[in-house]
């Protein structure tokens, strides 16, 4: 039996997920100019969502005549709108999800975003398509109905920013191929639904490509911080310190 007193002082360290979380919010807050960093990327996201609102309608209200297009004027539109609107739902809650449970990802991702959102609302203020086939039927509110059913084409949201996501989480294996395959999906749905021309799905992967090196460029500050992160991984459920 030990002496009494010795040992008495030491507590087993708490693995469960709050305290994991715990402290993994207590060595974020403890680096330098992290919290501005999140509010000045926190901010700079919400400025995205305003310009890019602004952008498609413009875009919608000088909308003019569809054109051609090699693969829609060959296939038949598929009433593809919930999946369309749901999916990119069940999307910002998956990345919403991924930089709460990693607090030093926070920075970078949102930035990443904003980024995206700011370069794609300059390509839909100069490109005024009108719609390949109307659409009909869809009962989201006015709300969803100007953020999702607009005439903002090139280029797709949908397709673009999961490969966004993909570039900026390519060392975790599984978020790579979770998030390549929900834009390659995106891709097709876009493209049955008619919600999209052929060259707006195809020109986002390479669009996208060089605004995540354009985000390299302007915030390598936040990048480093991600990069130092420790790996997240979908392989075990269990919680280490």
């Amino acid at each position: 039996m030990p002496p009494a007193g010795v040992g008495s002082s030491i507590r087993p360290e708490k693995t469960g997920i709050f305290a994991l979380l715990r402290r993994r919010y207590h060595a974020a807050y403890a680096e330098p100019r992290y919290l501005l960093s999140v509010f000045l990327s926190l901010g700079a996201f919400l400025l995205s969502l305003v310009i890019s609102s602004y952008a498609i309608v413009f875009a919608t209200d000088r909308a003019s005549n569809p054109v051609t297009d090699l693969i829609l004027s060959n296939t038949p539109a598929f009433d593809v709108d919930g999946i369309y609107v749901y999916g990119a739902i069940c999307l910002i809650v998956f990345i919403a999800i991924i930089i709460l449970a990693y607090p030093k990802r926070i920075p970078f991702t949102l930035y990443s975003l904003a980024l995206f959102f700011v370069i794609r609302a300059a390509f839909v203020t100069m490109t005024h398509l009108g719609p390949f086939t109307p659409q009909t039927g869809i009962d989201f509110g006015a709300t969803v109905q100007r953020m999702f059913f607009g005439d903002d084409y090139f280029f797709s949201g949908h397709t673009g920013s999961p490969f966004l996501m993909a570039l900026v989480y390519w060392r975790e294996k599984y978020l790579r191929y979770i998030f390549l395959a929900w834009s390659v999906f995106f891709g097709v749905v876009v493209l049955l639904g008619h919600l999209h021309y052929s060259i707006d799905v195809f020109a986002a992967f390479f669009i996208t490509f060089a605004i995540y090196h354009i985000a390299l460029y302007l915030f390598p500050r936040s990048h480093a911080r991600f990069s130092m992160d420790e790996p997240i991984s979908l392989r075990s459920h269990k919680f280490r310190a």
